[in-house]
């Protein structure tokens, strides 16, 4: 099983990974991708650390490495929070920041080729995993070509674990909405099965 669980900054969103990584098999590892830069960022992992269950592991991922590669040799359940911290801390995108990685021509770029070979190591894990991400669309729109470019990546990388996801999840305000795949819009919508679709003037 894998999950994709979006939202916004202060959604809710780490708390609903917890609990469904919670309700999943034994062992359980936190894939912990934040780093401590600052005092303010130190006391939101240390709040993170305080909630989670004794029995879990952790994990850290610092800059640079590379998560497909560190999925593939977990066993059991993964957590992995956030998609967001782990891009920005990549070699690939500090190098690379503002020259057109991710920046919407065609699939290329960082975003589009980590997140082919993360959705490939999510699909060859042996046990569930729960992905969380920020998702860049709710956020303030960036000032600088290295924003704007850091959220192409971003938004490329989470369409690219998105349809690799069995289940996508997207949390504001505390609660949580499944998503669907473009393929079930009939359906959404109530258009499947049968009977016929009334056109505009019947």
């Amino acid at each position: 099983m894998i999950i994709l669980v979006l939202g916004g900054a202060r959604s809710g969103k780490s708390e609903v990974g917890e609990r469904l990584a919670s309700a999943l098999a034994e062992p359980v590892t936190f894939v912990a991708t934040g780093m401590a830069a600052d005092q303010e960022m130190a006391a939101r992992i240390a709040a993170h650390r305080a909630r989670r269950p004794p029995g879990w592991a952790t994990l850290e991922v610092g800059p640079g490495e590379d998560l497909a590669l560190v999925l593939e040799r977990l066993s059991g359940t993964a957590l992995v929070d956030s998609l967001g911290t782990w891009l920005a801390g990549t070699a690939g995108w500090a190098a690379g920041a503002g020259s057109g990685l991710g920046d919407g021509r065609g699939e290329e770029g960082l975003g589009g080729a980590a997140g082919r070979s993360l959705g490939d190591a999510l699909a060859s894990r042996g046990g569930d995993t729960v992905v969380v991400s920020d998702e860049v669309g709710l956020g303030v729109h960036p000032s600088s070509p290295a924003g704007r470019s850091y959220r192409e990546a971003l938004g490329r990388l989470n369409q690219q674990v998105a349809s690799a996801a069995d289940r996508v999840l997207l949390v504001v305000a505390g609660q949580v909405m499944r998503l669907h795949r473009p393929g079930e819009l009939a359906e959404v919508a109530g258009l499947a099965g049968p009977g016929r679709v009334h056109q505009r003037g019947d």
